[in-house]
């Protein structure tokens, strides 16, 4: 392996390390606040903690693929200012 193929690797794995760490947070973020509000609200059936579950996990996922699939930013437009 060269050395130019080691920095695109360890790019690689920083983001695809930080793309499942964000993904992991938001379901437990979704998780956790559904188990906690079927506690606070004293639901013999966690409602909460299965909608909260399911909405975590397609927010987790539409934002993974938003950072995935980041487009190249638009070049700024010129400002001509020689115009008379």
């Amino acid at each position: 392996m060269k050395k130019n193929d080691i920095k695109p690797s360890l790019f690689n794995y920083a983001k695809y390390s930080s793309l499942a760490f964000q993904m992991l947070v938001v379901i437990l973020i979704g998780v956790l606040g559904g188990i906690k509000l079927d506690q606070y609200l004293q639901l013999k059936f966690p409602v909460f903690t299965i909608l909260f579950s399911i909405a975590a996990v397609f927010i987790a996922t539409y934002l993974g693929m938003k950072d995935f699939i980041k487009r190249p930013p638009k070049p700024s437009q010129k400002i001509d200012h020689n115009d008379e």
